[in-house]
């Protein structure tokens, strides 16, 4: 196991569960968690603080860990995403705006002609998608796809690279406490794998996410469980 990934149970194992291992990324994330919040049942108004259980610290430090660099965001795929595991999807920002993941060309992901498949190129723009808005909002949200399109441009012959943008400020949106959709572009292109050769784009994509604090879910059980 590497130094990083032995400092990370090392924090884990010893210190606080709330307290994330030291900041020591391939590709550094955004805005990550704030203490918990419990809202009222449309997901907003005043803050309360209380404290979370241990279950809750576990997701919310493993939540974290899978954002922190592309050896966890494998560990953490293998369990609970096995898709983007064994398609090997890897996870890269490139500045504060442009998030990229990198699809590999490999037997899993290609199609009978030794092109890249296009099904492996349409769900991995959902996991590509979804990856960056996660590391965005952090663990005290869930995220999931409402709505996906995907134009073929021409066949991708070697690993694909998907740079993802926002079309909306994520962290205004979250700013405001509530539920909100959000829709991403994602530009696919053939990687550049022989010099003097250039990338060509092989497909663009739009998808549009439902993201929900985990606070506003738990306010909707408990309505259910109190009616």
């Amino acid at each position: 196991m590497s130094r990083v990934a032995a400092g990370d149970m090392s924090a884990f194992s010893n210190g606080p569960i709330e307290a994330a291992p030291p900041e020591v990324v391939d590709a550094p994330m955004g805005s990550h968690d704030a203490d918990d919040t419990s809202h009222g049942g449309d997901g907003k108004g005043p803050r309360s603080k209380r404290k979370k259980t241990l279950f809750e610290r576990m997701e919310a430090w493993i939540s974290r860990l899978s954002t922190r660099n592309n050896f966890w965001h494998r560990v953490c795929s293998m369990i609970w995403l096995p898709y983007a595991f064994q398609s090997g999807i890897r996870m890269k920002r490139v500045d504060g705006n442009t998030f990229t993941a990198v699809l590999p060309f490999k037997r899993v992901n290609k199609n009978w002609y030794n092109a890249m498949a296009g099904a492996a190129l349409l769900a991995n723009s959902e996991v590509a998608g979804g990856m960056y808005l996660f590391a965005e909002v952090g663990s005290d949200y869930t995220v999931v796809c409402k709505e996906l399109s995907y134009k073929f441009l021409r066949p991708c012959l070697g690993p694909a690279t998907y740079r993802v943008t926002p079309v909306e400020d994520v962290k205004q949106l979250k700013a405001d406490g509530g539920e909100f959709n959000i829709t991403v572009d994602l530009d696919i292109f053939q990687s550049i794998t022989k010099p003097m050769k250039r990338e060509k784009r092989v497909g663009k994509c739009q998808a549009t996410f439902h993201v929900t604090p985990k606070a506003h879910h738990k306010a909707k059980k408990r309505e259910r469980g109190s009616a």
